[in-house]
């Protein structure tokens, strides 16, 4: 492909988004770019404050932990405030909780401002997610959010390389910068972001048309749904092993910490690299496809660990299942919103958001357990295990559910490709049906501890 091409191709895949949403993509790359809590977290609670290995993972999973309650709550004031106030006040709330940790040293204040921290910054997703369902046309909307996952990773990325090189201004002083940030992020919301929440539903005189209600039991009522989170969170528990438990298998073949730097650092160059070709790549393609692709690449990305033994050979498992997790997240926040209804997004996408936060919780704790008791082979061999099972749930449970229109016709792009809408767009509703958009994580707090998108 030449230099030509690939320039089209960028331009294409960034071209024809309503400036609405630049504006939310920018509020993302500022918010991210300062994101240096968790990144220093640990090394903060134990080089800086003297606190055991122990104490700083207990602190971090406590993050996680918030996130579980975050993404539920965010997720119903999303709907019933609205996108644009509980993105503002949640930023704030998140930017208050990292003042506090340039302030308080008690060893369990720290624990409980990191516990609300995470339910903030878990709060803020759904609203995100919300938005870009509500303000980008049908036909874009996974593009969307690849490209928001883009900067999200982007911004990451300048995190750790700038927060590594500002390190010697001490650790205090990077939870103040990302304080700042953060407030900056809640400015620019508040500023340039219009409300996306669609207005109460009218008859033709006029009148309000009464809504079903929707809450959280709804939500987990609703079986494709259902399913959907389901093996979302089985794809997220294979997703967060390597996190904990690649380390854990390169120190026992005797492997330096340096190495695994550089081994880890691939993901994030992979995304920030490729993430706009692989879009490209991946576009108009069913999401049942798509979905299942990316588990088999988890599959094999992370059981190909427990065959490799030297640094190269790791970070070619790395590139494997990166590749999926471009995949997996976007697709996987449009099946989302394609399946809720039009005024309950944030309720999907706070559920959805929930089986990430309960994999950032449950994964390092079993990996952990797995590699110190069976060892690294075992934990390998089960998370190709349970990618290889989501991949058929994908393919076997939600064909027809993220295939059809709502009168129950399947939709298929020329060429028969199941799940491709007319005119080769995947899944998407036609004429943007309200409430069947295809609709991330997106996400990803937090990626040196544990990636939540």
């Amino acid at each position: 492909m030449s230099i030509d091409s690939l320039r089209r191709s960028a331009r294409a895949t960034v071209s024809g988004l309503p400036q609405g949403f630049w504006w939310l993509w920018l509020s993302t790359l500022v918010n991210r770019t300062g994101a240096f809590v968790l990144t220093f977290l640990s090394l903060y609670l134990t080089v800086e404050l003297g606190h055991s290995a122990w104490f700083a993972g207990l602190v971090v999973a406590l993050h996680g932990l918030g996130g579980v309650a975050g993404s539920p709550l965010g997720g119903m004031l999303t709907d019933r405030w609205g996108r644009r106030p509980t993105m503002v006040s949640m930023h704030l709330a998140a930017a208050a909780c990292a003042l506090l940790l340039a302030v308080v040293t008690s060893a369990w204040g720290i624990a409980v401002v990191v516990l609300l921290m995470g339910v903030a910054i878990q709060a803020v997703r759904p609203s995100i997610n919300a938005t870009i369902a509500d303000m980008v046309p049908a036909h874009d909307v996974r593009r969307a959010y690849a490209l928001n996952y883009w900067a999200l990773n982007l911004g990451f990325a300048i995190a750790s390389i700038g927060g590594g090189a500002a390190a010697f201004l001490g650790y205090r002083t990077l939870f103040v910068v990302d304080a700042v940030a953060t407030v900056l992020c809640a400015v620019i919301v508040f500023l340039r972001l219009p409300e996306t929440r669609p207005e109460a539903a009218v008859d033709r005189h006029g009148e309000p048309v009464a809504e079903e209600k929707v809450s959280m039991v709804t939500v987990l009522r609703d079986a494709p749904f259902r399913t959907l989170v389901l093996l979302n969170l089985l794809v997220c528990l294979v997703f967060t092993a390597p996190w904990i438990g690649l380390p854990l298998t390169m120190a026992d073949q005797g492997l330096s910490p340096s190495s695994y730097g550089v081994v880890i650092a691939v993901n994030g160059i992979v995304i920030v690299g490729f993430q706009l070709l692989v879009n490209k790549l991946t576009d108009k393609r069913s999401p049942v496809l798509l979905l299942s692709l990316s588990a088999l690449l988890f599959a094999f990305g992370t059981g190909a660990t427990a065959l490799a033994g030297s640094p190269v050979a790791f970070a070619a498992t790395v590139v494997v299942w990166t590749v999926g997790e471009m995949i997996h997240v976007p697709t996987n926040a449009a099946a989302t919103a394609r399946l809720a209804p039009e005024h309950a997004r944030g309720r999907y996408q706070g559920v959805m958001g929930m089986s990430w936060a309960v994999a950032g919780f449950v994964a390092p704790i079993g990996a952990g357990a797995i590699v110190d008791g069976p060892g690294p082979d075992v934990l390998w061999a089960a998370t190709a295990a349970i990618g290889v099972v989501s991949a058929v749930g994908y393919s076997t449970r939600l064909r027809k559910a993220l295939s059809e229109e709502p009168g129950g016709e399947t939709v298929e792009a020329s060429g028969g490709v199941p799940g491709e809408a007319v005119g080769g767009v995947p899944g998407e509703a036609v004429g943007g049906v309200p409430g069947e958009a295809v609709a991330e994580d997106t996400a990803g707090a937090g990626r040196a501890s544990q990636p939540v998108p």
